[in-house]
């Protein structure tokens, strides 16, 4: 701190007014204290800070104004105004009307002499104190987005190395080898290290190095090409090379996935009649998903994978479809019972649950086809959340019931009026239930969670009977 050099001479000598005056000039907040510390006098720099803080300081000591943690701020600010006509700067909050904490930041100084009054000067640091919880708050939210995306990382490097499928990825403009998965240097016969860096096709006869580069060429230039055969230098092993580009900012990336041809895949290969067919339910914009009579998936398409969240076949295969319906342990049950029953089913509504938590509300047709004595089941799944999400139109009978529900209030009594709802409730679930699963009444009843003799209680008393009589009583045993 620099002190003018002769302030008798340049200031002369000032009133009251014109000291007061250059303190509410330069302080939001201003108290004139005694040497007791009781406040004598307060500014306030503006009515937004006066109806925080309050106007009723004076008469109080000033320590009481302040929170209790920085209660001691103030007791070494009135120690240092005895000793020094000047303190620095120290910082106290103030609780304000509205339970909020207001930071000032203060430095007191003496007038008149050792015995003269004591002039608080403070400076609010709302401002400041905001611009510091909008830096914290924008730090914490860097470091989450860091940590997600090191998991994301993590996740992305153990899936990589992990997948069974040869994959490389390739720089687009340059054609060389960013990254390999263990899986692509066993089938090109170099650890992965040694790949990285080498421009891809390497190692390839001239046919096959030729069909390789027309292949990215393709990708690069349409986003997509038909996969093409290639051979190694040397070897007779054959592999299918398929592409597809992958952008990131401001690069391109080229996704290269080899596939061992073998033998006898090659010699049954399927006519072009049912390759064609193959490619279409492959393709196909709904889920198509092929399982055992067990219910465990033994092919499923590229829709199912996204609807799942999952990124490769290999991952589905040998798990039961169950896994992922969305009442576990019930759907796949109603589904089996009826394909077993009835060869068919249409229009199953349930819920599909990702792998990283999201749900789909989708229908399901499904057919039963036997292979010699092994059934195999075929799941068609259509994503119909969009349609969904309109509420549906509420049937005549639903609102006349509610219509004679209001107007029996007032003339028959709550717990008669509760006890005739439940049982309509419960009718119109059995109903749903039974119609649900094409009347199938064991079916029905693990749907709803009863036993099958208390729903056959409740058919009887509710007459469901007539409606459905040509309910199915019990499932066919599995072929």
């Amino acid at each position: 701190m620099s002190p003018f050099r002769a302030p008798n001479e340049s200031l002369g000598s000032l009133d009251a007014a014109t000291v007061a005056a250059l303190i509410e000039g330069m302080a939001d907040v201003a108290v004139v204290l005694d040497t007791a510390g009781t406040v004598q006098d307060v500014y306030f720099g503006s009515d937004d800070l006066r109806t925080d803080l309050g106007a009723d300081w004076i008469g109080q000591t000033w320590l009481t104004t302040v929170s209790l943690d920085t209660r001691p701020n103030i007791e070494a600010l009135l120690d240092d105004v005895q000793h020094q006509p000047i303190t620095r700067w120290r910082q106290v909050t103030h609780r304000s009307a509205r339970g909020t904490e207001i930071p000032i930041q203060y430095r007191a100084l003496r007038l008149k002499g050792h015995d003269g009054p004591i002039v608080a000067v403070g400076r609010n640091l709302q401002g400041m104190a905001a611009l510091q919880q909008q830096l914290i708050d924008a730090q914490q939210a860097l470091e989450r987005d860091y940590w997600r995306f090191r998991q994301v990382e993590t996740r992305y490097r153990l899936l990589f190395r992990m997948v069974s499928e040869a994959i490389l990825i390739i720089d687009a403009p340059t054609q060389r080898v960013v990254e390999a998965n263990p899986a692509a240097g066993q089938l090109l016969g170099e650890a992965p290290t040694r790949i990285i860096g080498r421009p891809f096709p390497e190692g390839f006869d001239t046919e096959s190095t030729q069909a390789i580069n027309g292949l990215l060429a393709g990708v690069r230039a349409a986003g997509r090409a038909d996969d093409v055969r290639a051979r190694l230098a040397d070897e007779l092993e054959e592999f299918l090379v398929s592409a597809s580009l992958l952008r990131q900012e401001n690069a391109s990336f080229l996704l290269v996935r080899l596939s061992p041809i073998l033998a006898e895949s090659a010699s049954n290969a399927p006519p072009d009649a049912k390759a064609r067919y193959l490619r279409v339910l492959e393709d196909a914009p709904d889920g198509v998903v092929i399982t055992d009579a067990d219910g465990r998936i033994l092919s499923a398409n590229a829709t199912f994978l996204s609807l799942a969240e999952i990124a490769t076949e290999q991952q589905a295969r040998g798990e039961s479809l169950d896994r992922w319906l969305g009442r576990p342990g019930v759907d796949l049950s109603v589904l089996m019972a009826n394909l077993r029953q009835y060869t068919t089913v249409r229009l199953f509504a349930t819920l599909l649950r990702g792998e990283y938590g999201t749900t789909t509300d989708v229908e399901i047709s499904a057919a039963a086809v036997r292979n010699g004595e092994r059934p195999y089941f075929g799941f068609f799944i259509r994503d119909v959340g969009r349609r969904l999400h309109s509420e549906p139109p509420t049937s005549p009978e639903q609102t006349r019931w509610l219509d004679q529900l209001t107007e029996r209030v007032g003339r028959v009594p709550l717990k008669e009026l509760v006890r005739e709802s439940t049982d309509t409730i419960e009718r119109l679930c059995i109903e749903a239930a039974l119609t649900l699963t094409g009347d199938n009444r064991a079916s029905a009843a693990e749907l709803l969670g009863l036993s099958r003799q208390s729903l056959y209680v409740k058919i009887d008393r509710y007459g469901i009977v007539a409606d459905h009589a040509h309910a199915a009583e019990t499932p066919t045993e599995e072929p």
